[in-house]
């Protein structure tokens, strides 16, 4: 096929009933994962190859599984080869929500109140059958920004310390993640497709799904790294939430709270992108996400953390949403 096309393919294509099929290669993400769009006649389907060791597609067909037989509109499952990271899924065409509000910004409203309801949904089922999202694993996260944001930019920072803020700050929001939703962990407008209508919405990338905080998801589409997303409408559809839901008074505080936390984690990990993976475009949007993290530490929930950065990320830099870098 002349394409660089990963192993065993033809073969899983031809049992799957694919055999036929004319295979185009999508552009890549942020994973060593990689997209095919298999045409047949007039129909498509998708090809995922997550290669082993780097990927196990195990972790995608798990949540897929669970989050299409509880009603939510993950891609069917056509034909899987786990072994060789091989799945072949449902295709959910190319209406991206960032690109449609991109060319159609006056439904930018209507497109995210659909997003919501979507959370809305999912948080009214019991927890999945997946990890907790526990305290060792947001320290595991933040820690992202002192592994490779602070090197560089050559700074010597406290490490213990920042480790000492992040417990302080999430400690007391711990208890209120039991018993807990599933948190798809990359819910943002390049992880959700429209399909057919503003209000009909397909997910993907939800192969981290743990079980956590009704707020990170939340936090996770109004905070979007790649996205603007105005304070105005940030704070409508928090609000639009919290009327569906009924949460509670400290809602707000967990949601700064987990807003600084996946902001330092999504800093470390664009800059790993660029100084391990040699992608360096993800720079671009590391002032978005440092604007974003200053947002959230202005919260008192935040304190300890805020107290941190003050005391180990120079003024200059703070102000510069994060610096530049020489690439």
């Amino acid at each position: 096929m002349g394409l660089n096309l990963p192993d065993g393919v033809e073969a899983f294509l031809a049992s799957a009933g694919w055999g036929d099929g004319v295979v185009e290669p999508l552009a890549g993400d942020a994973s060593f994962r990689r997209y095919f769009r298999v045409r047949r006649g007039d129909k498509s389907a998708m090809l995922m190859d997550a290669p082993p060791p780097e990927e196990d597609p195990q972790p995608f067909l798990r949540a897929a599984k669970w989050l299409d037989a509880n009603g939510l509109r993950a891609p069917h499952i056509l034909a899987e080869d786990a072994a060789r990271g091989l799945v072949l899924l449902e295709d959910f065409g190319e209406v991206r929500m960032r690109e449609y509000l991109d060319q159609w910004p006056d439904d930018e409203r209507a497109v995210y109140t659909a997003a919501i309801d979507t959370l809305v949904e999912l948080h009214r089922l019991p927890p999945g059958p997946f990890r907790d999202y526990s305290l060792a694993e947001y320290q595991r996260e933040a820690k992202l920004l002192v592994d490779w944001y602070c090197p560089a930019q050559n700074l010597y920072v406290d490490g213990p310390g920042y480790a000492a803020a992040w417990e302080a700050a999430l400690g007391p929001m711990l208890p209120r993640q039991r018993p807990g939703v599933v948190v798809m962990r990359d819910y943002h407008a390049e992880n959700v497709m429209l399909l057919g209508s503003l209000e009909k919405q397909g997910l993907l990338d939800f192969q981290d799904a743990l079980v956590g905080h009704a707020a990170y998801d939340l936090v996770s589409l109004l905070q979007d790294a790649r996205r603007d997303v105005s304070p105005a409408l940030e704070a409508e559809m928090f609000d639009y939430y919290v009327r569906q839901t009924g949460a509670g008074e400290d809602f707000l505080a967990d949601y700064a709270r987990l807003g600084a936390q996946r902001n330092a984690k999504i800093v470390g990990i664009f800059v790993r992108l660029w100084k391990r993976d040699g992608k360096p475009r993800y720079l671009d949007y590391i002032p978005r996400v440092w604007a974003l993290l200053e947002r959230d530490l202005a919260h008192p929930a935040l304190e300890p953390v805020a107290r941190w950065f003050d005391a180990n990320i120079p003024a200059e830099l703070r102000a510069a949403g994060g610096g530049s870098f020489t690439v």
